[in-house]
């Protein structure tokens, strides 16, 4: 059986993490990614951690892809390019706005080539607006849209997330741009165009936050480990100096806490006895119940309100995280073999299907690797090859 997106090509012009997490996710379900690289290569090459001087990161997001390296600047080198389009199914880009135009590669260039291609942009404000020339890397979108202003303690520095949110939610949005305008491709023949901005990726991912601002007109403020809108629902420290987060999002599971704790005193005290009622007492409730929590072992406490139902789970590290035993019989690390640097290890597609589902089966491509072969594919023979390479055009 074929994957989903077999048959299915996409050419991407992508950097760092947006542009090639989302072709690496059409990759995962059997679309052919072509990724085009300048001659020096994706800058996220470069990051760290190296392992015998190949990046981590970049083996991470580039899996199953093949790489062709060409000047885009040259005549010769967009040449190709607009060659490799004409046969193409989609396009995906994740430069400044105005760089595709610039290379004669933008939207209206493109659907000269090739009027049905599905044509994604990802940037972070994007290609309109203000906003729209400004450098948009995660931790300035995490600034700028709002994100930040609700972590951390009111009044200290926020924290920044742990995570690349801005860069991995922008990328979802573009894969699903992308499948949406691929599925409009097939049922009635035409292209589409999708301008995502990282930026309102985030934004849009606020639910809680936007929803309240927009309804109310309060502005979300920090809340610490607090919830907003529920309590006690957050994190406590117990008494192997561990941290539990713990969730009681309805009556059942608060009385339930509360016998586990030995205080179902609090399960009817009035102000304690609705969803909306802990929330607005909350500052009289977490403490009562930290302080009952912080005389508890971490683990202990978390197997015994496991089973009693009670949402919660101890803070592991990734360590703890990929190697526990959930973890391991799900198959959620995986290895591949390359023949230079040996065992590779990658988390697989979070996506199960019932078969012929994602997969990973080819690691992240050497710098121009399949150039040749993509080039010999639209009639360009060894000879001319070579002179290409001699003239800068590729590797």
């Amino acid at each position: 059986m074929p994957k989903p997106l077999d048959g299915i090509k996409v050419i991407e012009f992508g950097n760092f993490i947006a542009g090639p997490f989302c072709g690496m996710l059409l990759a995962d379900m059997g679309a052919e990614v072509i990724k085009i690289e300048p001659i020096s290569g994706d800058m996220s090459r470069a990051i760290p951690p190296l392992k015998d001087g190949v990046s981590s990161a970049f083996m991470a997001l580039n899996r199953n892809k093949k790489s062709v390296v060409l000047d885009l600047k040259s005549q010769q080198g967009k040449s190709i390019a607009e060659k490799l389009i004409k046969e193409t199914h989609a396009l995906i880009e994740n430069n400044r706005p105005g760089v595709m135009e610039r290379l004669g590669l933008g939207i209206d260039d493109v659907k000269k080539i090739n009027n049905k291609i599905v044509y994604t942009s990802v940037s972070g404000f994007g290609q309109t607006g203000p906003l729209r020339n400004r450098a948009g890397v995660n931790l300035i979108i995490e600034a700028l849209s709002g994100t930040l202003s609700v972590m951390g303690e009111e009044g200290e520095i926020p924290p920044r997330p742990g995570l690349q949110t801005a860069d991995i939610l922008g990328a979802m949005f573009a894969t699903y741009a992308t499948l949406s305008g691929l599925i409009g491709q097939l049922k009635n023949g035409e292209g589409k165009y999708s301008d995502v901005a990282l930026m309102e990726a985030s934004i849009a991912s606020a639910v809680w936050e936007t929803t309240e601002y927009l309804s109310t007109g309060v502005i979300p403020k920090q809340l610490g480990h607090s919830h907003r809108a529920s309590a006690p629902y957050q994190l406590f420290k117990t008494i192997d100096k561990k941290f539990i987060a713990i969730g009681a999002p309805n009556d059942a599971h608060f009385k339930k806490l509360m016998d586990v704790l030995d205080c179902s005193s609090f399960s009817v005290d009035i102000r304690f006895k609705t969803y909306a009622s802990r929330k607005e007492n909350e500052e009289y409730l977490v403490p009562l119940v930290a302080e009952k929590i912080s005389n508890w072992n971490s683990i202990k406490l978390e197997e015994i309100l496991t089973e009693n139902g009670i949402p919660c789970g101890c803070v592991r590290n990734y360590a703890e995280a990929l190697n526990d035993k959930h973890s391991s019989e799900r198959g959620v690390v995986i290895e591949k073999e390359d023949p230079e640097l040996g065992k590779i290890k990658m988390i697989r597609n979070p996506v199960r299907m019932d078969n012929d589902g994602p997969t990973i089966n080819s690691l992240a491509p050497a710098l121009g690797q399949h150039t040749f072969d993509i080039l010999k594919n639209i009639g360009i023979n060894e000879k001319e090859y070579h002179r290409l390479i001699s003239e800068g055009v590729t590797l």
